[in-house]
């Protein structure tokens, strides 16, 4: 059997946009007729540009390539050109790619990834939504309440714990920016608080609190943060320094009890193994898009393992990424819980033949082989992106305190 074919598809996401502005999906096609699917996260350039790399890995290193032979095919990816480092837009080519390779070695064995990388640990899968806007016409980028009011943002958890979620994600911290890492502001600090302070009086101990940031603090503003969050026990805090320097953001995690999470930003086993060996963190973050693909996260979930430290998949893309996220976290023992969007439903749901099963706040891992799901291609084609913004745009200029 060998790869004979490459498809990608350009999705424009419609408001409400939940996950992002368009998603990357591809399909690689071998000559027996089996299909595997997978999806990039790649967002540091426009969509259209990822589209041509796609196209030029697939010419050089895929077309004609045994699916089977993943770990040989994935070395070479990472060293050409002369490469061999971390380069998170052709990672998530690869991650894309890779993911694909394991979908048709599943179906081709008729067997869930999950099953082909240590068999299944959890029946069922935890999971925590990010605190959406709610208000007719809204959608993830508009200006709302939930993400400036505390109390309207408690009024938002109740209604995702109404539905089965035991966990909620926010992040009233204020805007990142191209120009981070900086201090917090008195005003961002008091609000930030009035967040914790409002959501653990509304949901007591029904629900964990994920305290977001983006990387936008110093090491030192980070620690002024924690401590105004720390009598309200979040489960984690996010990224609390940029992804570059895992040593500044081990200084914050050595002087706060709240434990810290990261990965969104990283990508392959060497930029997880300095986070674990410098201490930065105990709660990995791999998204499957961008990681290096599905042998590569399972690789950094069994370092993680060994350092005591748990993942945690992340998910702001489509649900491609997020059934190999599913794949992953079913096989690993050190899964703490995994990000949804929302309850898989929506036009995520949509672009699935079969949705994701989702019952009461968790996941139920597919059966069906491969990834488990399968692309429906007349809503991926009715839906094409034909903008020129990136995936997520950080403010242009330094935050400065407020007016």
């Amino acid at each position: 059997m060998k790869i004979a074919e490459l498809k990608t598809f350009m999705v424009g996401n419609p408001p409400p946009r939940q996950g992002g502005r368009y998603f990357l999906f591809l399909k690689l096609l071998t000559d027996t007729g089996i299909e595997g699917l997978g999806e990039v996260y790649a967002a540091s350039f426009r969509p259209r540009t990822i589209i041509a790399m796609i196209e030029d890995v697939f010419e050089h290193h895929v077309l004609g390539a045994d699916p089977f032979r993943i770990e040989a095919l994935w070395r070479n990816v990472y060293g050409r050109g002369y490469s061999l480092r971390p380069d998170i837009s052709l990672m998530g080519v690869l991650s894309g790619i890779e993911m694909a390779l394991w979908d048709i070695v599943g179906k081709a064995l008729d067997r869930p990834v999950y099953e082909l990388l240590g068999g299944k640990v959890h029946e069922r899968l935890r999971t925590y939504t990010y605190l959406y806007p709610d208000e007719p016409g809204a959608d993830a980028y508009s200006d709302s309440a939930v993400y400036r009011d505390p109390d309207a943002a408690a009024a938002r958890a109740l209604g995702y714990v109404a539905q089965g979620f035991t966990a909620v994600k926010f992040d009233p911290a204020g805007p990142y920016s191209a120009f981070d890492p900086r201090q917090p502001s008195l005003e961002r600090l008091s609000l930030s608080e009035s967040f914790c302070k409002a959501l653990r009086a509304a949901l007591g101990d029904r629900c964990d609190l994920l305290f977001g940031t983006h990387g936008q603090f110093t090491a030192s503003g980070a620690v002024r943060l924690a401590r105004k969050l720390e009598a309200y026990d979040p489960l984690w805090f996010e990224e609390p320094t940029p992804p570059e320097v895992p040593e500044e953001m081990a200084r914050v995690a050595a002087q706060t009890s709240i434990p810290i999470a990261t990965g969104e930003r990283l990508t392959t086993k060497y930029e997880f193994s300095r986070v674990l060996e410098t201490k930065a963190a105990s709660i990995l973050q791999m998204n499957l898009g961008r990681v290096g693909g599905l042998l590569e996260a399972k690789k950094i979930a069994g370092m993680a393992e060994a350092h005591y430290a748990q993942i945690a998949p992340h998910l702001y893309c489509g649900p491609v990424v997020g059934a190999a996220n599913i794949q992953l976290a079913t096989c690993s023992p050190n899964f703490l819980i995994l990000e949804s969007i929302e309850r898989w439903d929506g036009f995520q749901a949509q672009l699935l033949k079969t949705p994701i099963s989702w019952e009461e706040g968790y996941v139920i891992p597919p059966t069906s082989p491969g990834l488990g799901v399968e692309l429906d291609e007349e809503v991926a084609l009715a839906h094409p992106y034909d903008g020129d913004a990136l995936h997520l745009m950080p403010t242009t200029k330094p935050v400065g305190p407020p007016d």
